[in-house]
């Protein structure tokens, strides 16, 4: 073998001596079409069904000292001030040709007026159908029923795998329609903090302020995700976005279509808790990966199903689960009726639980904002029900809890906050938004409030 290379490399070596020297290159002007490499195709067909979505709302100034009942009964008068207009700038995408848009919530948050601008100029005013806090996706529909729009169809975000090329449309800075393009980074971001279900999809295509609420489109022209965040210590792009995957978006606006005014999920009844790698050493676990069940609702789904606490969950209908934020979307894109197969370990054993796909149970919330002289003066409160804690991720499911604070009011000052349960006040039991409400109207000199904040009972004292 080492002579037959030795000849090789000889007779090779015999070619290139006696071959003749080589011409100059001809040069020539093409005579036919050449092959051009562009994403053009693609944008002409996406860009008519992304729009410009601009809010506008009235902020009346006003002095904080008037959130003070006190300052108010000696010197009257709500304390209104001047008013001022503030406007928002984002983006949005038409999924239906009746005109629906979807954006991000953050968008149109407590706007009076929406209005939006399609990319060949055409402006039109919108009302808004649904608002969903916990995914930060909102549902507009433009004030024309008797126009087809071009629209986006939703694409498996699913199969997206990282390195495949996507495309971000939107209206950054307010400059005007704009295409960036790059590759899908990563997938899964749990640990983003944005929203309350943190399954991101993470490219490196230019995100910037105004793109929220924007198309980010695969090169088949089909929507896989909603621009939402950027990771920027600057404002601008940094190469780190982050997107709501199309999947989740399919599922708020499906509740929009049917007509509800929240989004409908899968309820599973159960509180889960993160793997640590202390948790998975204890538990001797080989990594610490999958969602722990804290605890089980009784008569809940997964109470029925047979999740027990200290089960991990590690797949749900054959997809792998990491961590709680994977199993929340992984459950709530499935679609409610039917049952999800839970794989799950117990005792280091693998096991396979059915679990319901319903609505969580609700009830009249009874919404009231507390403006009687008391502690509880700005606070927006409700009556708790299975549907509510598990919005708010709470491990109760009974008895009143703050949903909202006034900026500035007393009821902030002394530190209430959303997601706080109200037990009692001054030894009275507090079940109902109307017994909250009967209590802060009587006058008293102490106040002895027992509160459930993040689990822990929390006892406080505050002067009349």
């Amino acid at each position: 073998m080492p002579s037959m290379m030795r000849l090789l490399v000889l007779a090779c070596g015999l070619v290139a001596l006696s071959a003749p020297p080589l011409l100059a290159q001809e040069r020539r002007v093409p005579t036919q079409p050449e092959l051009v490499l562009s994403y053009a195709p693609v944008v002409q067909r996406v860009s008519p069904a992304v729009v410009n979505v601009y809010a506008a709302r009235v902020v009346q100034q006003r002095n904080p000292l008037f959130d003070d009942p006190i300052f108010r009964r000696f010197f009257g008068g709500p304390g209104g001030g001047p008013s001022q207009l503030q406007r928002s700038l984002g983006s949005g995408v038409i999924v239906d040709s009746s005109g629906l848009i979807v954006t991000n919530n953050h968008v149109i948050e407590g706007a009076d007026e929406v209005k939006v601008s399609l990319a060949d100029k055409r402006e039109f005013e919108a009302s808004v159908v649904l608002k969903d806090q916990r995914t930060d996706l909102a549902v507009l529909r433009i004030k024309d029923g008797n126009t087809h729009f071009p629209f986006l169809d939703f694409a498996n975000s699913d199969a997206l795998q990282v390195g495949d090329v996507v495309l971000a449309i939107g209206n950054p800075f307010g400059v005007g329609q704009t295409v960036t393009h790059g590759i899908v980074s990563a997938l899964a971001r749990t640990q983003v903090g944005i929203t309350d279900y943190q399954f991101f999809i993470q490219t490196d295509a230019a995100i910037n302020p105004g793109n929220s609420g924007g198309a980010l489109v695969d090169l088949a022209g089909k929507l896989v995700g909603i621009n939402t965040a950027i990771f920027s210590r600057s404002g601008g792009s940094q190469g780190v976005g982050f997107a709501i995957p199309a999947n989740m978006v399919r599922v708020v606006v499906a509740s929009a279509k049917s007509g509800g005014g929240a989004v409908k999920r899968p309820w599973l009844g159960a509180k889960l808790q993160v793997i640590t790698p202390d948790i998975a050493e204890s538990m001797g676990l080989k990594r610490p990966a999958g969602a722990l069940v804290a605890n089980v609702l009784p008569g809940g789904p997964a109470a029925q199903g047979g999740l027990k606490a200290g089960d991990i969950i590690v797949s749900v209908d054959g997809q792998d689960v990491d961590d709680p934020n994977a199993f929340d979307y992984r459950f709530a894109t499935k679609p409610l009726g039917g049952k999800a197969q839970l794989g799950i370990e117990r005792g280091g054993k693998p096991q396979s639980v059915s679990v319901a796909l319903i609505t969580a149970p609700d009830t009249p919330r009874e919404e009231i904002t507390i403006r009687s002289r008391s502690p509880f003066f700005g606070a927006k409160v409700a009556n708790l029900s299975p549907a509510l804690a598990d919005e708010l991720r709470l491990n109760s499911d009974e008895g009143v809890v703050i949903l909202d604070v006034d900026q500035g009011s007393y009821a902030s000052n002394l530190g209430f906050q959303r997601g706080d349960v109200i037990l009692e006040v001054n030894g009275e039991k507090i079940a109902k938004t109307g017994d909250l409400a009967r209590a802060s109207d009587r006058q008293s000199r102490t106040w002895r409030i027992q509160l459930l904040r993040g689990g822990q009972k929390i006892s406080a004292v505050f002067g009349g």
